[in-house]
């Protein structure tokens, strides 16, 4: 019988907060032709000239935030979940980051070297993008056949309503959704509208139909906002928060070209001069809490907020290490294994 394994993929970290080790993480995320999708020659102008002679110190320092004892968040619970599911499985579950360490072809050297013939890989983002779940995808069959072919890896798909990852969503906000609060913003990470239209090969639908996402259409198997939308629609509903209570806003903007709206701090600046005094954010794209999540929302949004009128403001966590998350996982691996 062929060695299975499971692999866990996330995006990655700096290796530290030093400026020299977050320039190297930038460089290689941004260098990514699914991130900033232009021509290598202007990619490169466009990072190393006009992104990286500033933007690495302001990012240490957004980094220095969050960083604990154990080093990067991401990274320190990513390496538990992976255990956690590791236990629960009879075959062994790795983890591998698109960016940074532990990085996808040495970590497909150790499953090679363990005697691994069947992957599964689990992209930990429930939403389709080319930026995200694409290009973990792509790299990973890139490295697997420059190292021989000699794995068969099943993909799992995005999961933006798989009725699981919704119940671990309504468990994880439980407590602090039985708190008393005036909105709850649910907020994804954005992508510019260009990555949007790019991923409708019809280029008819998407931004061009009004209410696109309300209407089926192919493209939508590969649509961020309306994965995004999904996830919100099924969340609200499974935890029966009612209609005025709650809205989507999109993060995490770069650049100057058009991104998906509307923007979460001007949502969040919004919301307060409205007189929302008591505020919960939830941010469904990330499974796990980093800089997104610990220092632009929870801290950088929180001091938007306060500012404009609020009174308080609470990001609900990520799932992290929550039971259901990791039953998810190992249930989805054994199902796989199953086959």
């Amino acid at each position: 019988m062929a060695k299975k394994a499971v692999l866990l993929l996330n995006l990655g970290s700096p290796a530290s907060t030093s400026i020299p080790d977050v320039r190297d993480y930038l460089r290689e995320f941004l260098m990514d032709e699914r991130v900033i999708d232009k021509g290598f020659i202007a990619r490169w102008i466009i990072v190393n000239c006009l992104i990286l002679p500033t933007r690495p110190k302001n990012t240490a320092a957004a980094y220095d935030r969050i960083w604990t004892e154990e080093g990067s968040p991401l990274i320190t619970m990513s390496k538990r979940v992976r255990q956690l599911v590791d236990d629960e499985l009879d075959f062994p579950v790795y983890l591998g980051m698109r960016y940074g360490q532990p990085a996808i072809p040495a970590v497909v050297d150790q499953m090679l070297a363990d005697g691994v013939e069947e992957l599964f890989s689990i992209p930990l983002y429930p939403h389709y993008a080319a930026s995200s779940y694409e290009t973990a995808v792509v790299r990973l069959d890139e490295v697997i056949l420059e190292k021989g072919n000699k794995l068969k890896v099943t993909h799992m798909q995005p999961f933006y309503e798989d009725l699981d990852y919704i119940e671990a969503l309504v468990e994880t906000a439980k407590e602090d959704l039985a708190r008393d609060y005036d909105h709850l913003l649910i907020s994804f990470h954005g992508i510019p509208i260009r990555h949007l239209r790019k991923a409708d090969p019809s280029g008819a639908h998407c931004q061009m139909v009004e209410n696109c996402c309300e209407t089926p259409h192919p493209c939508q198997k590969t649509c961020y906002r309306y994965h995004s939308l999904k996830t919100a629609w099924r969340f609200v509903k499974s935890a029966g928060i009612p209609d005025d209570k709650w809205s989507v806003s999109f993060q995490s903007r770069l650049g100057r070209e058009p991104w998906m709206e509307p923007y979460t701090d001007q949502e969040i600046e919004r919301l307060a001069k409205e007189g929302k005094k008591k505020l919960l954010v939830i941010c469904p794209a990330f499974v796990t809490d980093c800089l997104e999540t610990l220092e632009e929302i929870s801290m950088e949004g929180k001091e938007i907020f306060l500012e404009q009128g609020g009174q308080t403001f609470h990001q609900i966590p990520c799932l992290n290490d929550h039971p259901k998350w990791i039953n998810l996982l190992a249930n989805r691996s054994r199902q796989w294994a199953d086959v």
